[in-house]
């Protein structure tokens, strides 16, 4: 199984401070762009089957319609590759959102923020996204996992042992009660 994870690109974050001094802000924006592009062939020329977004896709309040179409073409350019994005605190799946207003590409699964498990030939997918911008439970924990003969996968944004009052407003989340449950492996943001 070959798959691909990122979190935290932040498509049209305005980047206030560097677009204050001239058109370093637009500049990094198009450097997004063209990294987003490199990863996608990437994905293309090693055939790979998975591509995981974690959260923090785009930023909500700034985001354009025209960066989600470009996103949504490249995604069409890897039609082979299963696409699935937990929303995070800066694009959460809400009313108005891109990610309930947009048509996407049919290769692409965004979670809501109801635990869904996608079962494919190699594993079995669980994800689970932002509803809102804070989120102190997304009730990971209650996960069971019903095939431990399959490979078993956790998409989600959160922050990995959370200590801090900021960090537990996003979805804190216990290594080791992720390591009881069972995941093979876990598509993360995370801040440790």
């Amino acid at each position: 199984m070959k798959f691909v994870h990122i979190a935290d690109m932040h498509f049209d974050t305005p980047f206030t401070t560097l677009s204050s001094k001239g058109e370093f802000g637009k500049m990094r924006r198009l450097d997004q762009r063209e990294i987003f592009k490199k990863i996608i062939e990437y994905i293309k020329q090693n055939e790979i089957e998975y591509f995981f977004i974690a959260g923090d896709f785009y930023e909500h309040t700034s985001i354009r319609k025209s960066t989600i179409e470009y996103i949504n073409n490249l995604f069409k350019e890897i039609p082979q590759t299963k696409i699935f994005i937990s929303p995070g605190n800066h694009d959460p799946y809400i009313k108005n959102s891109m990610y309930s207003d947009f048509y996407w590409n049919e290769n692409v699964k965004i979670f809501t923020s109801k635990i869904e498990k996608v079962q494919t030939k190699e594993a079995d997918i669980y994800g689970v996204g932002f509803d809102n911008f804070y989120c102190e439970n997304l009730n990971i924990e209650n996960i069971q996992i019903e095939n431990k003969n399959k490979i078993n996968i956790l998409i989600t944004h959160g922050s990995l042992n959370a200590s801090d009052k900021a960090s537990l407003q996003y979805n804190p989340i216990s290594k080791n009660k992720l390591k009881q449950i069972g995941f093979d492996y876990v598509a993360l943001r995370t801040y440790s």
